[in-house]
């Protein structure tokens, strides 16, 4: 299962003591394939910097670049499908040109592509994520 994971869940994911650990823990077992794109890779680099400081920033940053479950994305073409926040663009483009499973967010904005019949993103919710995370390791 390829997924692209917005900031939001990768953040909520990091911690060691957070309930969506697994969502990260899964990542670093190879679970599943995380599709990033350079902007993707920039902004993760740019929030967790905000949040903790740029060694943890750096090291996440390393570890994707070298997981073998992480595939990236050179993005060719801007969809520009979400109108009420065009920088979350940069996460549906990603998963369009990698062919995702679904883009997993808790952004509203995001809610937007329901209405769009192509191409077709399908957008699911952390928690959810977290439940076809649990279901892979049964």
């Amino acid at each position: 299962m390829r997924v692209v994971l917005d900031t939001n869940v990768l953040l909520v994911s990091i911690p060691t003591k957070s309930k969506f650990r697994p969502i990260f823990d899964g990542l670093l077992n190879g679970d599943y394939e995380l599709a990033i794109s350079n902007e993707i890779l920039s902004e993760y680099v740019e929030i967790i910097e905000s949040k903790a400081n740029e060694v943890v920033a750096a090291n996440v940053a390393e570890l994707l670049i070298n997981l073998e479950n992480v595939v990236k994305i050179d993005v060719y073409f801007k969809w520009n499908l979400i109108k009420a926040d065009y920088d979350d663009n940069k996460f549906v483009d990603c998963a369009i040109a990698a062919n995702v499973k679904f883009v997993v967010t808790e952004d509203k904005h995001f809610g937007e592509l329901q209405d769009i019949e192509f191409p077709k993103v399908d957008v699911i919710g952390v928690e959810e994520f977290l439940s076809e995370i649990q279901r892979l390791k049964e």
